[in-house]
This record gives C-alpha cells, structure tokens and sequence, in this order.
C-alpha cells in the first residue's frame, strides 16, 4: 500500500502512524484501513457496559479526507444498534458534520472512544441519531455479535479481544465517557455562545447620578440616534401636503412680487415720455 500513495502527504503520514498504533486489537475497540484505501477504516467497538448498549459489538466506516488531520471524518455505523442510524453520516461534534469544533490532535483513537461514549447519550434530534426503546437496544446489542461484515469480510465475534474484568476495561470506559463529556461541553459552549450572540440586546439601566438636564439631554440623544423599522436612521417623514402648500403660497408672493416690478418699470417709463414731450 506504501508504493500507492505520497510518503511525504502529512495525511499518509498521519494514517500510516495511527494504522500501526491500532494493529493489535483491544477488547473494546479495534480500527484499520482497507487494503486498498488507507482512507477508508472499517473499526468496531464494544457497547458501554451498564447501557442499553452493553455486550453488543458494533461495525462501522471511518472516511477520511485528504486533507486529515486538518478536517474531521465522516463516521458511519454499519451495525444495527438503535442509537445511530445504519448507513448514514452521523453528526458528532468530532464528525465531518462539525469541521469548526475538531481539532488536528484528535485521531482515529479518539474517534473510536467518541462514538463508545456517545452512544448512551441522547440523540436529540441530530443527523443520524435515533432514539429506540431500551429494550429495542438491548434485543439489537445481542443481534449484533453474529453480524459480518461484506465490506471487510470482519465477523464481530473474532475482531475484538475477550472481554477482560477488572481495571483496564474500566479506565476505558472512564475515558470514552470523559472524552463525550468534554466533546459536549466544548460544543454546547459555542452554541450557548453563538445564541447569546443573537439575543436582543438588554436595556441599560437609569444612571441614577445623572442630573435632570443631563438625562434630558441624554433622552433626546438616543431619540434622534433611534432607527426606524426599515433600518433607516431617525428622521420623521415630512407632510407632502404642507410641502406642496408652503411651494404654492411662495410662488403666488414671488408672481406678485415681479408684476408690481413690472408695473413700476411702466408707469417709471410713461412718467419719463410724458416730462420729455413737454
């Protein structure tokens, strides 16, 4: 696979590194690319224990663009599971459906324990999420450890390890939860942000210490700053009936004006013809 692809790319450098850390299989998750496409993983995970998801085993796509670790991947589950819808890109925070809140330190790993900590929380309406009964999850938990895979050929009951007791199962599962936990915050911040951003702006409060001819001035300021609902600053619209009243009266004053002008230029000029003639 090394001969078919750039060695220089920062993403196959990337893929190739985290192709090796991921190899071996654990006994709660286990990821590696396709033979003949290093951006196309095939992993499977194991249901959090004291879930609705506990003892299934779950297959999914992880795809790649090229330009990882810049931009997230797509996460698709190909394993019936009640949680997420099969076939579809689901919409994490760490997924493609979110570019602006991933970020280039994560990895396929941390992709892997997203999902296992993700999974026992509420869909709430997101691309791809489902929302099953209890009991609809735990019937499709068992189902899916005689599931295969056609795509890689995987059988879920051969790709993970035993399940082992004791500590390093629960340090696991205390990381996928922590790791959905800190996801979550992260991106409930910047929603809580960005709606904080679109709220109407509160009204400030009298200042108290302001004389009254200083709030006067003040009233007077804001009213002529005020907009109108168009958007177009302050003016009161003008009475066209006065307008065109006021234009009428001035051209009767001025009309009248220039024919007593008129009329005086007149009688100036008989009064001059008439001296002249005598």
């Amino acid at each position: 696979m090394e001969t078919r692809y750039n060695l220089k790319s920062p993403a196959v450098k990337r893929l190739m590194k985290e192709a090796a850390e991921l190899k071996d299989p654990t006994d709660h998750y286990h990821a590696q690319p396709l033979e003949d496409n290093l951006f196309e993983w095939h992993f499977t995970v194991r249901g959090p224990p004291d879930s609705d998801f506990d003892g299934g085993v779950y297959h999914g796509r992880i795809v790649l663009p090229p330009e990882y670790p810049m931009k997230p991947p797509s996460i698709i589950l190909l394993t019936a599971n009640g949680r997420f819808e099969v076939g579809k890109k689901i919409c994490l925070s760490i997924s493609g459906h979110h570019p602006e809140t991933w970020q280039p330190s994560w990895s396929i790993r941390t992709a892997l324990l997203a999902i296992i900590g993700f999974m026992p929380t509420k869909g709430e309406g997101a691309i791809g999420s489902l929302d099953y009964t209890p009991e609809e999850r735990r019937a499709l938990a068992k189902k899916s450890q005689d599931f295969c895979c056609e795509g890689c050929g995987s059988a879920m009951k051969d790709v993970l390890l035993p399940l082992k007791s004791g500590s390093d199962l629960s340090q696991a599962d205390q990381e996928a939860k922590e790791l959905a936990r800190q996801i979550s915050f992260k991106y409930g911040v910047q929603n809580s942000s960005a709606a904080s951003f679109h709220q109407p702006t509160q009204p400030v409060a009298k200042n108290t210490s302001m004389s009254p001819r200083q709030r006067r001035a003040q009233q007077q300021s804001q009213r002529r700053s005020s907009t109108s609902p168009d958007g177009i600053q302050g003016r009161q619209p003008r009475d066209t009936h006065t307008d065109h009243g006021g234009s009428a009266v001035l051209i009767v004053i001025l009309t009248l004006a220039l024919a007593a002008l008129i009329f005086r230029r007149i009688y100036l000029a008989n009064e001059y013809i008439f001296d002249f003639e005598l």
